[in-house]
């Protein structure tokens, strides 16, 4: 039991990863904290409750407690920008995605509290992330890395216009071997939603570093529009019936990954 993460281990040779899903905040932050700080409004909501599916599939899941507002556990921990030359929201944010100060009178950081956020949230997540990879890649000999995310559809800082429903990620094909991005491809067509492969999201720090397919580590990020599943504005309730029909969408892309990555050891 851990206070930085949830962990559940399956049986298969696939982890979800939930980076994004805790909202919780330390008390010694909060009250430095604007009421749009406190309101944790960047949170992957309830991807927890959309890959119940996971357990079905026999997948291990990981998932943050903390919100990412501490620290973005898919940034790396040197902070350089993922994607030179747009909007860098950072390992530490100040600001929320549509540019509201996080902090009171809009004060910064220290570069001890960062260095803190760092080695107190970031690495123990990171340990497991890494540790149950491993575990998982000895068992079965590869591995799976699904990085489940989801993200307002319309945000102004960030992209222009409205994002697809689906994004999948895969560092323009250097975290995931081919044939499982195709096979995940494969579902988006006619599914009911628009979508994209390796567009505007390729898939953050954690799908570029630990997705290695000549060592048998297959690593996808999907971002998925929060207005497909719940409510895009404070207090971001959950949609069930909105959910109900993109919940088997993202279970069968799941499942035809896991289908090509068990293929390809037999």
């Amino acid at each position: 039991m851990s206070d930085i993460y949830h962990f559940s281990r399956g049986t298969a040779p696939l982890l979800i990863s939930i980076p994004h899903l805790g909202s919780q905040l330390p008390d010694a932050q909060r009250a430095r904290m604007t009421a749009v700080g406190q309101q944790s409004g960047d949170t992957d909501w309830h991807l927890d409750t959309l890959y119940q599916f996971a357990d079905a599939l026999g997948a291990s899941v990981l998932g943050a407690r903390y919100s990412r507002y501490v620290v973005d556990l898919n940034r790396p921990p040197n902070d350089e920008s993922l994607y030179p030359g747009q909007t860098k929201t950072g390992l530490c944010p100040t600001h929320t995605f549509r540019g509201e100060a996080l902090y009171q009178h809009n004060a910064a950081l220290t570069d001890d509290e960062r260095e803190h956020r760092l080695q107190t949230y970031w690495q123990p997540y990171h340990a497991k992330l890494r540790e149950e990879l491993d575990r998982i890649r000895a068992e079965h000999g590869t591995v799976l890395l699904w990085e489940a995310h989801s993200i307002a559809s319309v945000l102004p800082r960030l992209f222009e216009g409205k994002l697809p429903d689906l994004n999948v990620g895969t560092a323009d094909g250097a975290s995931c071997a081919p044939d499982i991005l195709n096979a995940i491809a494969e579902r988006l067509p006619g599914c009911g939603y628009t979508s994209a492969v390796n567009g505007r999201f390729k898939g953050g720090y954690i799908t570029r570093h630990y997705g290695s397919p000549a060592e048998d580590i297959h690593a996808v990020q999907l971002e998925m529009c929060q207005s497909t599943y719940m409510d895009e504005s404070y207090p971001y309730g959950y949609q069930a019936n909105a959910a109900a029909k993109v919940i088997p969408v993202v279970e069968g892309m799941v499942r035809a990954a896991l289908a090509q990555t068990l293929a390809r050891k037999r």
